[in-house]
């Protein structure tokens, strides 16, 4: 009984193997066709400056500072202040000296205006929705929204005098 079970299998198995349908399969041949052109185009595309290294100094930005005025001389006091805010509320996304998910601030006040950093600082969410070059920046990292930290003015105005000190 066993044995014919297992032979009414194989013979059941290989009855479907073999009637497996037999298709030809067609050879597709492909053939490339060079075209000849009798003239030659140069165009030559503008490279797009990423928002980031743009310099924009006449934006304030999008928030609640509208004037600021630095001072000649940094205050070391403040810097000090607000190179510790950095590193306790920035550091998840911002390195001082390179990109990482979001932007360096070294350099920063050489291509923005104070009033537009402190703004960014303090109204991240108006900023992004708002501001043309918040608008690129969020483009430029991914997608990558700037976080609210909840910073005061004061606290945002010793981050912004720590910047200074990053060449």
């Amino acid at each position: 009984m066993k044995t014919t079970l297992k032979l009414m299998i194989i013979f059941f198995a290989t009855l479907l193997i073999s009637c497996g349908g037999k298709e030809e399969k067609k050879k597709e041949t492909f053939s490339y066709k060079k075209k000849t052109t009798t003239e030659k185009t140069t165009t030559k595309t503008p490279e797009k400056v990423k928002a980031s290294d743009k310099v924009v100094l006449d934006n304030k930005g999008v928030g609640p500072i509208k004037n600021i005025d630095l001072g000649a001389e940094i205050d070391k006091k403040m810097a000090t202040q607000g190179s510790e805010i950095f590193k306790k509320m920035c550091t998840a996304c911002h390195r001082p000296d390179k990109k990482f998910i979001g932007p360096a601030p070294a350099g920063i006040l050489d291509r923005r205006a104070p009033e537009w950093v402190m703004n960014m600082i303090l109204n991240p969410e108006v900023m992004v929705k708002e501001d043309p070059l918040a608008k690129e920046l969020l483009i430029e990292f991914n997608g990558a929204p700037m976080a609210n930290q909840g910073l005061s003015e004061e606290d945002a105005r010793a981050v912004l005098e720590y910047f200074r000190t990053l060449k």
